[in-house]
């Protein structure tokens, strides 16, 4: 009897930035194959974001295999599972040994590893936002024959699914209403320091924020600990939660956040894709026209971060929430 469902696989490896961008390209092809079975080829930094994900069936953490064993692994489940069509939005030199290693006879693959049948052919594509150049991508494979590739013109990624996710909030007897919250994202690579805002001006910007009204939630991997810890200095009331959120939990924290801050970095993407007001910090490390987050974002650029004035970031959190928004 044949079989009637089809098999998409989506590969999607990391980064935190690159992959929350990519949500936007993962719902339109969700939109193209309703009622396929789609699976998610990952690794296990986003299985609990991707685990909550409506566009996939099941989630694969198994995209970098280091050994030659696990590399076999994987070319027995991917063949095993019998695809009809992969969609690489990773277009790696991972991506592509994974789809060197399925010859002789690979899936239809759309992407731009060296012989797949659907290959995105745009000599432009390096540098367009990943935005426009993942839309682009799914025109030449054939699902979105109107993408918006104009610069600036695709849609951000929808993380409205998240809410729907989150376990409803528990009222706290006799408590008051909770003060709004800013969330604060001052870390970074730590091989990327130029990349960073000093956090001698998070720690400014907190004061100035706490006084409006707003609390202040600092968030970051365990190695950042010690700038919330400055910054608490200054706010002794800011919340440190660095070390202790996944992806899902930081999107959550984001859909309800007054306001997010922060520099260029994975979770101040999943922030303002989750739905935060956003001011995302630029050095001449990163181009915004290429990997920007997209929504209610105010971009500040500075060739070198030390050199932005708290009062620049200040103001773009008043054009951003309103004065009313914390009283």
């Amino acid at each position: 009897m044949p079989r009637q469902m089809e098999r998409i696989l989506v590969i999607k490896l990391s980064a935190l930035g690159d992959f929350v961008l990519a949500l936007a390209a993962m719902k339109r092809i969700r939109q193209a194959h309703p009622k396929a079975h789609i699976t998610l080829l990952t690794t296990p930094p986003f299985e609990a974001l991707a685990r909550i994900c409506p566009y996939f069936n099941a989630v694969d953490t198994g995209g970098r295999p280091e050994s030659f064993r696990d590399w076999m692994a994987l070319r027995k489940r991917l063949k095993a599972a019998g695809y009809d069509r992969v969609y690489d939005l990773q277009t790696s030199s991972q991506s592509n040994r994974i789809f060197q290693i399925l010859r002789p006879n690979p899936p239809a693959w759309s992407g731009i590893a060296l012989g797949c049948s659907l290959p995105h052919g745009n000599t432009l594509r390096n540098g367009m936002h990943t935005l426009e150049r993942q839309a682009d991508q799914l025109m030449y494979a054939g699902i979105w024959p109107d993408a918006p590739t104009e610069p600036g013109a695709a849609p951000p990624p929808d993380l409205s699914w998240v809410l729907k996710a989150a376990p409803p909030e528990r009222p706290v007897p006799g408590s008051n209403k909770p003060r709004p919250y800013v969330m604060f994202v001052p870390g970074g690579s730590a091989h990327r320091p130029e990349k960073r805002w000093p956090v001698e001006k998070y720690s400014e910007l907190a004061r100035i924020l706490y006084a409006r009204g707003f609390d202040i939630v600092v968030i970051g991997g365990p190695q950042e600990t010690d700038l919330a810890h400055a910054i608490q200095r200054a706010a002794p009331r800011a919340r440190d939660l660095t070390g202790r959120t996944d992806f899902a939990s930081v999107a959550m924290l984001g859909a309800k956040a007054a306001l997010a801050v922060g520099n260029d970095t994975g979770p101040l993407h999943l922030a303002a894709a989750a739905g935060a007001p956003t001011i995302v910090l630029f050095s001449k490390a990163s181009d915004p026209a290429l990997s920007a987050p997209r929504g209610r974002v105010a971009i500040l650029r500075s060739d070198n971060l030390a050199d932005l004035p708290v009062a620049q970031v200040a103001q773009a959190v008043n054009s951003l929430v309103p004065a009313t928004a914390a009283g």
